[in-house]
């Protein structure tokens, strides 16, 4: 049996499974470092005597550089490999760990907490690693478990740190247990920097032609590249706001940002000039040429799958709370589904893309998705808790569905230029969760529910000019030799 066909043997901790196992637990790590704040925030504020306003710019700093993140790492990644890249970032996120959990005031709390920002940048990476381990018809089934299992460290985060913190004891305790995810990233760079390849053996890892901005391959995709890079940078724009109105930042220092934001715009744009100059004066050969909008649409699809996510996530308890007069502690474990069924839902989306077809899945997806939100916007009080609880778990669902399906296609669509375009897709999918949750912040939570819906159905419609992925993509080895790389 061809290794395209054989099952996925995950008890297996030999070749690509091995890869899939340490790349998978690589995000898991990354995850926990992120969000090791969140199920410590109350002792954390009792610390420092933090107030709500406080707290607020935490969360919002924790988030604020990961958009920008994903786009550098996944340049980095597609230009060193993911071996150097992901071990570089354990390495580094761990020190900036340590840095959170010795901290003696707000600022240096805040600092660590927007510094810590670039950890959420470590999915680009392994959606290159597993690209390049995977072939095409199980690699939707694979990246949806290395996101779905390594998505996960946020909820492990979550059962495990408060009673390590209640272990240590003292009012310090959360320290020793923030430290302790720093110590175990610290050593899990190294192990995974000694024990994984950039690809199998006797593959080729291809490299960008030049670094500083995607490849396109005509005109059009040139302008149309520039135009979509647009709202990640009105997405910081708006996080800048939201920290004036929490009133981390004055007016003036917005400004400051917002015209740092224009200048850091016109940069990346000439930068993406001088990469792509050639196609002002040549044509690139029809077999060399992908289509820009497979990127534009995949990234829309996960401003709406995974930036929903993040925003439902972090308000779906207080609504129920609110809704129902729940207590906190029920409000969350009526909201939790949410989040759990990740474990299974994203690979499930990754493996009914290589079963079903990949864009027929993406489509199906996004319709129930709308479907779903329009269902959540009519949760009221009067409803039972048993249909709540399954109209949150069938929404959950089809989101999580979705974010599987849309990266079961992102390695399919350029195989040198994977990290970049994995970094945009993700980067759109950090600006839906800032996007969704600025909604909120001036709307009501059934108007939220309704605005993601109708941001479905407009995917919905652009996904319907998906080019489904099918035959070889081609790439070019150093000698100049063509090397076809089956993609159905």
């Amino acid at each position: 049996m061809s290794v395209a066909t054989s099952p996925l043997n995950l008890f297996s901790f030999t070749g690509r499974i091995q890869i899939l196992h340490l790349t998978w637990f690589a995000f898991f790590l990354t995850f926990v470092v992120w969000f090791n704040h969140a199920p410590l925030l109350v002792s954390i504020r009792d610390t420092f005597g933090l107030n709500d306003q406080q707290i607020k710019i935490l969360l919002i700093l924790n988030v604020a550089l990961t958009i920008p993140a994903r786009i550098i790492i996944g340049m980095l990644v597609d230009r060193f490999g993911p071996r150097i890249v992901y071990s570089s970032l354990l390495f580094l996120s761990s020190i900036v760990c340590f840095y959170f959990a010795s901290a003696n005031d707000f600022q240096t709390l805040a600092l660590a907490r927007f510094l810590l920002g670039i950890v959420g940048a470590g999915f680009v990476i392994g959606i290159r690693m597993i690209g390049e381990w995977f072939p095409a018809r199980q690699v939707g089934l694979a990246q949806g478990i290395y996101a779905g299992w390594g998505n996960f460290g946020s909820a492990a985060a979550a059962v495990v740190l408060p009673s390590l913190a209640l272990v240590f004891g003292g009012e310090q305790g959360w320290r020793y247990a923030i430290a302790c995810t720093g110590i175990i990233t610290l050593a899990y760079a190294f192990l995974f920097y000694r024990n994984v390849r950039d690809a199998p053996e006797g593959s080729t890892y291809f490299k960008p032609n030049k670094t500083g901005g995607l490849e396109v391959t005509s005109r059009g995709d040139f302008f149309f590249y520039l135009v979509m890079n647009v709202p990640l940078y009105l997405a910081l724009g708006v996080l800048a706001w939201k920290l004036q109105v929490l009133g981390l930042l004055t007016p003036t220092a917005v400004q400051m940002i917002n015209a740092g934001l224009v200048a850091v715009y016109l940069y990346q744009s000439w930068s993406i000039y001088q990469v792509n100059a050639d196609i002002f004066v040549k044509s690139v050969p029809q077999i060399y040429q992908y289509r820009f909008k497979q990127v534009a649409i995949l990234s829309l699809a996960y401003f709406v799958t995974f930036g929903s996510e993040l925003a439902v996530v972090s308000m779906l308890p207080l609504f129920l709370m609110e809704t129902y007069e729940l207590s906190q502690v029920s409000a969350g474990l009526m909201a939790a589904p949410f989040g759990l069924i990740v474990l299974f839902a994203r690979p499930m989306g990754g493996w009914a893309s290589d079963r079903f077809g990949r864009k027929f899945t993406l489509t199906a997806v996004m319709l129930g998705l709308a479907v779903g939100y329009f269902l959540m916007s009519r949760i009221n009080s009067e409803w039972s808790f048993p249909l709540t609880i399954a109209t949150i778990v069938c929404c959950a669902l089809f989101v999580h569905l979705g974010t599987g399906s849309v990266f079961a296609i992102v390695p399919l669509v350029q195989r040198r230029l994977t990290g970049q375009i994995a970094g945009i897709a993700g980067a759109y999918g950090n600006a839906g969760g800032v996007i969704f949750l600025t909604v909120l912040s001036i709307v009501t939570p059934q108007i939220f529910f309704l605005v993601i819906a109708g941001t479905a159905i407009v995917t919905l419609l652009a996904v319907l000019f998906l080019d489904e992925p099918e035959g070889s993509m081609v790439e070019v080895l150093p000698d100049g030799t063509v090397q076809m790389i089956e993609i159905t």
